[in-house]
């Protein structure tokens, strides 16, 4: 076909890794190079990524990520991005940065929906209106609305990263590049460092943008089944009116270490317990543009510490020198590879590098058992055949692995290629080469640019952090004279009067967007065919797989007494990572690698509709292609019967491990935390998923961690009591998720394996009462908050329809965005309705405050009942069926199908819902108001953040929260 005038052609191939014809362009005037990949997939994927090395620690390129993204020359609006997040079928909208670069993709499976999402991000990157007061709200500002009072600072990019600096991964993180990478781009913090953040000056921001955000400095991505002539139309229409500049330099190599070095750092914490450092060897590696030598060191990363049987992370467990092994691999102009220990002792440092280096060293002279090579390489290459790329978009998956070459000067298809490395590395590996073992030897052993990071608890950093951000406020005040505090006034009055005012009708009205007619009228359904295999409930859903047949194995958890629950999580490890009567742990890992895609075992559990009960089940999930489901079948008979839950050394790690991994996911994912802690009293779903992954269960870790020292006897029984309940083939259910042709065959091997699990009568166990609602502050080492409020409607007698889904977006991208997000400085704030238990609550994420945001959840009645206008009830009307039609790959489909069996969903009540989001109006926003009245006078808070903050707000309201310390 021809080609777009305005563009050079540089390369044109089918790429069969990603079943694309790959096109590569340049665009003749500004020189912006151009992916456009063609493709059967009507999830269709647009992306633009600059790349934007940082220069210091202020933040400057993600402040600018968000900046872009409030506003541009054709949709001067506020929140362009808000508004498309309202009312779009998008499956992907977001943005990203990274320590050198920034990246914006975009996706959906509507065209019309596609381009419009298209048309506004090219607009907002090139084209953003940067104002001033952009700048302040997202990034910093000294907030003072009385000269009488004390100045702050604020800003979203501020808070934001003050909640990721509370968290010491992140911090590990950053100094961890920082020690790799002293004399180049890599040393500063791209995120922002709180600290440095108010250096940055409003005319660096813009001329950050102007140098960076060039299409001479674009890598463009299209993915899917849109018209490929369209692409380079819509693209010319913007990059043309730029003249050509120049691509931002290649980042410098940073010179190599002559001898390791050695590093300490500290991070603020409420701790003194010694055992709370983080210790990690850190290496640069020499870049490189081979395919084989990249997936060569996947697969080295992978057998060394990529489960718990890897040889490594197995070393590093069975060490005691730590609780949980860290490891990082990152591809940047020079690529990093770290491996290390959370919750370890910083004396040990030295006992625990020279673990690290001499098991290294061993595996390199000695070996590494063929069985974990064998099984790396089979997980890798069913990985990259199966494309499975979850919820994400596979075009987006497609566009990082072209950026991953494309960014460093290489050829991106470099990025989407692995078919004939694959065979080679498989190849070399196949005669006696030993690969991995030789690139041990040469990228870590001898590596000398090498360090060893020891990061350390600081019971007083914190509060010297809060001292120097105080002392430099009052520096600058003491610095003001009359004139200049009247003007700091005057920046936070029109500040927040910008926040508050609305955008003018005409211009929002420039936002493309959908129409409700535009919608499908009628939910898609999911093929399933229920029968019984062996006496057992079986759902088979006939998708198209490419041969792969996905199994899930559900037996009820209501046939277990309430206190056995608490155990779970421990449980569902231990069968996989135990071993069994014949074979170790290691060998058992290793057969599932050889032999399947991977073998998983979780929990489902949800609500039921109409039902004060919960659906739930302990999941047994496996893959494998049809020609080895036999085996996969007997790996799940065998975790299930034979499992060695008398391993005593085993579970104690995984308890370690488990106890580690909760502690250091509460700053990052405090919100979900409390979350889970206020709905666990409101519906025995949430009880449950809090007593098996809340705070709950985080306390129960930390007490069954002694027992396993004072009483094995006692965890062993209940661990074998769990089994003795739960693994009973007349409490299943089986999901098979696989092409037609080949479910006859995998019906034959289901039969006498249902046959072959124990058949019991059982009784269903009753966990009523739910603890009685209360007010919680928790605490934790952390600059930020997160805070929580919430009901049961269904309990205060109200029966809520579809249309609350809608008004509950509607509040999400306007309201608390605006009043928690935009003026409140948090990183996030949101509104839940679960329709199947009809409960509701509110939440915030790296949140500043604690008591206003509360004020604003109490608030959101007033602000519907001031009225919203036709064009904000479409667009979340629109939104919402975006969320209810979300882009889901067959294996995604046939589970989404076992959930809503489980719990009652049947299409006739997603059609009803359906049409009551469709025909939502502004009586129901009005109807609304008067529900969440019920949540501000009848709900229940949870709240958690530092003990200053917390305090705080006792002291405010009378001591309305409950005090724990959780961390």
């Amino acid at each position: 076909m021809p080609h777009h005038a305005a563009f050079d052609l540089l390369t044109e191939e089918q790429i069969g890794e990603v079943n694309a014809l790959a096109r590569l362009y340049r665009h003749k005037k500004t020189g912006a190079e151009v992916l456009s990949l063609i493709a059967d997939d009507e999830n269709k994927v647009f992306g633009v990524s600059f790349a934007t090395p940082p220069e210091d620690s202020t933040g400057l390129p993600h402040i600018l990520e968000h900046s872009v993204l409030c506003g541009s020359e054709k949709f001067p609006v506020k929140k362009p991005f808000v508004e498309m997040l309202k009312g779009s079928l998008h499956t992907f909208l977001n943005a990203m940065t990274f320590p050198d670069k920034t990246v914006y993709p975009v996706a959906s499976q509507n065209l019309a929906d596609f381009y419009n999402l298209t048309e506004v991000y090219l607009d907002a990157v090139f084209f953003p209106l940067l104002s001033r007061e952009t700048f302040q709200q997202e990034g910093w500002h000294y907030e003072v609305e009385n000269p009488a009072e004390p100045m702050i600072f604020k800003g979203v990019v501020f808070n934001e990263m003050k909640g990721a600096m509370s968290s010491p991964d992140q911090v590990n993180y950053a100094y961890a590049l920082q020690s790799l990478f002293p004399d180049t781009t890599y040393a500063n913090y791209s995120g922002g460092d709180p600290r440095v953040m108010p250096d940055l000056t409003y005319e660096q921001f813009k001329a950050f943008h102007t140098r960076y955000y060039h299409p001479s400095n674009a890598h463009i991505v299209f993915y899917g089944d849109d018209d490929p002539a369209k692409r380079l139309e819509l693209l010319d229409a913007v990059l043309s009116r730029f003249e050509r500049g120049e691509r931002a330099p290649a980042i410098p190599p940073q010179p190599r270490f002559a001898e390791p070095r050695h590093i300490e750092k500290t991070y603020p914490s409420d701790t003194e317990n010694p055992r709370s450092s983080f210790v990690t060897l850190n290496w640069m590696l020499e870049p490189s543009g081979d395919i084989e030598t990249q997936l060569a060191r996947t697969v080295m990363r992978r057998a060394l510490v990529g489960n718990s049987a890897a040889p490594l992370h197995k070393a590093l467990t069975e060490s005691g020198l730590g609780e949980a092994v860290i490891s990082t691999g990152m591809e940047l102009a020079q690529p990093v590879l770290n491996f290390g220990l959370r919750n370890t002792s910083a004396d040990d440092a030295e006992k625990v590098e020279t673990l690290i280096l001499n098991t290294l060293a061993h595996l390199a002279e000695h070996g590494i058992d063929d069985a974990t090579i064998e099984a790396t390489l089979n997980s890798l290459e069913f990985e990259l055949r199966e494309k499975n790329t979850g919820g994400q978009p596979r075009g987006l998956i497609y566009f990082f692995g072209a950026l991953s070459e494309w960014l460093y000067g290489r050829n991106p298809l470099d990025g989407l290629r692995f078919e004939d490395a694959l065979s080679s590395l498989k190849a070399r590996i196949a005669s006696g080469e030993k690969v991995i073992e030789a690139m041990i030897r040469s990228e870590l052993l001898d590596n000398a640019h090498r360090t060893t990071l020891v990061l350390r608890p600081d019971s007083g950093q914190a509060e010297r952090e809060d001292a120097a951000e105080r002392a430099r406020l009052d520096a600058a005040r003491t610095a003001m004279n009359d004139n200049d505090i009247a003007a700091a006034v005057e920046t936070t009055r029109k500040l927040k009067q910008l926040q508050n005012a609305a955008d003018r009708p005409e211009d929002l009205a420039k936002i493309p967007t959908l129409t409700v007619a535009d919608l499908p009228r009628q939910g898609a359904a999911i093929p399933t065919e229920e029968l019984a295999v062996d006496g057992v409930r079986t759902l088979f859903h006939d998708l198209a797989t490419n041969g792969i047949v996905y199994l899930d194995l559900g037996f009820d958890l209501k046939t277990l007494p309430r206190e056995l629950l608490p155990y779970l999580p421990i449980f569902s490890r231990a069968l996989k990572q135990t071993g069994t009567s014949k074979e170790d742990f290691v060998a058992l890992t290793q057969r599932i690698g050889r032999s399947t895609g991977g073998v998983a075992v979780s929990r489902l559990t949800s609500p039921i509709l109409g039902s004060n009960e919960a659906a739930a089940y302990l999941l047994v999930r496996a893959k494998a292609v049809s020609d080895k489901t036999g085996e996969m079948l007997a790996i799940v008979n065998d975790i299930l019967t034979d499992a060695r839950l008398d391993n005593r050394d085993r579970i104690r790690q995984i308890v370690a491990e488990d106890k580690a991994r909760a502690e250091a996911s509460l700053v990052p994912a405090g919100h979900q935390y409390v979350f889970s802690r206020l709905r666990s009293a409101l519906h025995e779903a949430d009880w449950l998923g809090e007593q098996t992954g809340g705070i709950t269960q985080l306390l129960f870790l930390r007490d069954l961690a002694a027992r396993i020292e004072t009483d094995w006897h006692s965890v062993q029984s209940a661990l074998e009591d769990i089994r003795k309940h739960l693994v009973n083939a007349g409490a299943a259910i089986v999901n098979v998720t696989t092409d037609g042709s080949a479910w006859p065959a995998f019906a034959g091997e289901l039969e006498p394996f249902l046959k072959g699990l124990p058949r019991h009568a059982f009784a269903r166990a009753d966990w009523s009462p739910l603890p009685a609602p209360a007010n919680e502050g928790l605490t934790i080492p952390a600059q930020v908050n997160y805070v929580a409020k919430g009901v049961n409607l269904k309990e205060l007698g109200h029966e809520p329809s579809g249309a609350l889904s809608v008004i509950t977006k509607f509040l999400g991208t306007s309201y608390l965005w605006d009043k928690v997000r935009v003026e409140g400085g948090a990183y996030g704030g949101f509104a839940s309705f679960n329709p199947l238990s009809d409960t509701y609550a509110f939440g915030s994420y790296r949140d500043p405050n604690l008591v206003a945001t509360l004020d604003v959840y109490d608030a959101a009645p007033a602000f519907l009942r001031k009225g919203v206008n036709k064009s904000d009830i479409e667009r979340s009307i629109i939104g919402t069926i975006g969320d209810l039609d979300p882009y889901m790959l067959p294996d995604a489909k046939g589970y989404t199908a076992l959930v809503r069996t489980l719990t009652g969903v049947t299409d006739e009540y997603r059609q009803a819902r359906r049409e009551q989001v469709l025909s939502a109006s502004e009586a129901d926003f009005s109807a609304a108001a008067d529900l969440l009245e019920e949540v501000a006078r009848n709900g229940h808070v949870v709240a958690m953040g530092s003990e200053k903050s917390i305090t705080a707000a006792n002291r405010e309201r009378n001591g309305f929260l409950n005090v724990s310390k959780v961390l």
